[in-house]
């Protein structure tokens, strides 16, 4: 358990709609000072929830922090363009001496066109476009020159550089939860981020179904490290009042969530004192996390510091 990782969330969505870049600034400091391995962000460009761009937010990110690495979970990919994203994500390894990794998804397919059309595209496309994206965004990352004629990209001779610093090219972690996904990811991935609106039961299975497309595709397993976004709730000594605050904020964020499960925030968080949010962690180590996103909601500053003293050294 000792080999376990933790990483933090940038503050990045303000229900009330007040952006506070003071905050972004102290939480990655405090965070930075208190030997979190990575800090992560969110993706969403369309929709109603107040939330930071996530390429823009780890670009400033960079610049305030020193080691951790950072990453979003996950980019909806096949709604960005592959050759912009290569680009972006190059020049962000570049700015942060190569600490950056991309994690990508599918996207809602199973929803419709409704989400997809917002951006020129279909559900219908959305596998082929992201299969031939990957390719064309790693080979623009490794070669001189890159020749590919496929149905959405065209490329003549065309380089791109300079290119990251992490080589042969960044890492780039799958989400995802259908079993295709884990199969693809278990293919293709340098990691694998486990979503946090997820049960620990469930993402057990998820791990199960990694590591035997792992072994299938003959793939040492170190290749591939596999990690879970948690939501955490500190607020001993009154729990209660956490619980509370965890409704009111997936009432607020994941409304049809709670609709459809009334008992969603019990499902997939953990609050209390440390050693009842520890208790909940080891759960997770023992489904096979080799990394944890520990996620607060408010009071980041003191929640991380209750995390990485009292309740991350319970488990080692």
């Amino acid at each position: 358990m000792s080999q376990v990782q933790f990483g933090m969330p940038v503050p990045q969505v303000f229900m009330d709609g007040r952006v506070d870049m003071a905050l972004v600034r102290s939480v990655l400091r405090k965070g930075e000072e208190l030997g979190y391995h990575s800090a992560w962000v969110q993706d969403q460009v369309a929709g109603d929830t107040p939330l930071l761009e996530s390429v823009s937010l780890l670009c400033y990110a960079a610049a305030i922090t020193e080691h951790m690495r950072l990453g979003v979970s996950v980019i909806v990919f096949p709604i960005r363009n592959a050759v912009q994203l290569a680009k972006s994500f190059a020049t962000l390894d570049l700015m942060s001496g190569g600490r950056t990794i991309l994690g990508i998804g599918l996207g809602p397919v199973f929803a419709g066109d409704n989400y997809f059309q917002i951006f020129g595209t279909t559900a219908g496309e959305a596998l082929q476009r992201f299969n031939e994206g990957l390719d064309v965004m790693r080979r623009l990352w490794t070669e001189t020159e890159v020749n590919h004629a496929g149905e959405f990209y065209m490329l003549r001779n065309t380089a791109m550089e300079p290119k990251p610093m992490q080589k042969p090219h960044l890492p780039v972690w799958f989400g995802g939860q259908h079993p295709q996904a884990l199969r693809r990811a278990a293919r293709e991935a340098n990691g694998y981020m486990g979503a946090g609106p997820t049960t620990t039961q469930d993402f057990a299975w998820q791990v199960d179904q990694l590591r035997q497309g792992l072994d299938e595709a003959g793939r040492d397993p170190a290749d591939c490290p596999i990690s879970k976004r948690v939501y955490l709730a500190m607020d001993e000594p009154d729990p209660a009042r956490g619980k509370r605050r965890l409704d009111e904020f997936f009432a607020a964020r994941y409304p049809w969530q709670i609709d459809k499960n009334p008992n969603f925030v019990a499902d997939i968080c953990y609050w209390g004192g440390p050693e009842q949010v520890a208790d909940g962690l080891r759960d997770v180590v023992a489904a096979g996390a080799d990394m944890i996103l520990v996620n607060p909601l408010w009071d980041f500053e003191a929640q991380l510091e209750i995390l990485a003293t009292e309740v991350l050294p319970l488990l080692h």
